[in-house]
């Protein structure tokens, strides 16, 4: 996962009055904070934001921020929290989490699927159980995505953690029996539902017993 650069500036002002000067500026409040450093309180441009969160489109940017006070210097980091306006949409505050580079840290990673599998070629349906995963690795390993090729599965099938190739040094938290894709049979309704005109079918070739009798 490569760098992404964001220009940031620190803010010396607080409160709601500060956020809203800065959002008639087309700008949004933000801080940064990390384990071994104080927290800065920064504000960037709103497009510059959301320029990054456009091309990256993934859960998961890798930011080279570069904080701009008279000096200008940098410091990596990834998006912790976003606030947004519920209505609107519009963006409130950003939380960055400063991170070092050569030291693992614990984030979501997407699952997806590719092909498409037997069972659900036979009617089954495929259940997505986990649609993230924690993932601990260092920041220039973090994949975009992790990817399962359920092409081969068929209608009962399951894929566990423990069946996930990982590359490098990355290491998945959850239990490794936890089931991450499974493929379903089809419907109880639908069986209910042929059983149904089975029955039907079979009583109207049946004769009464009266019909029987004469």
């Amino acid at each position: 996962m490569e760098l992404v650069e964001l220009k940031t500036n620190i803010r010396t002002g607080t409160g709601k009055g500060c956020a809203r000067a800065l959002r008639r500026e087309g700008k949004i409040p933000a801080i940064l904070y990390g384990p071994d450093s104080e927290s800065l309180l920064l504000s960037l441009l709103v497009s510059d934001f959301e320029q990054v969160i456009k091309e990256k489109r993934s859960s998961q940017v890798l930011l080279n921020l570069v904080i701009q006070n008279g000096d200008a210097y940098t410091k990596a980091a990834i998006i912790k929290e976003i606030q947004s306006e519920p209505i609107t949409n519009n963006l409130r505050h950003i939380d960055f989490y400063e991170i070092a580079m050569d030291r693992k840290i614990m984030v979501k990673v997407p699952v997806v699927t590719t092909g498409k599998s037997i069972g659900v070629e036979l009617g089954g349906t495929l259940q997505m159980v986990r649609r993230e995963l924690e993932v601990l690795c260092l920041p220039m390993e973090i994949p975009e995505a992790i990817e399962i090729d359920v092409t081969e599965f068929d209608i009962g099938d399951s894929f566990h953690v423990k069946d996930i190739p990982l590359e490098g040094n990355i290491e998945i938290q959850a239990d490794v029996n936890f089931t991450v894709v499974t493929i379903l049979s089809p419907k109880k309704e639908e069986v209910v539902e042929e059983i149904e005109e089975e029955g039907e079918e079979v009583a109207e070739g049946e004769e009464t017993p009266e019909a029987e009798s004469e």
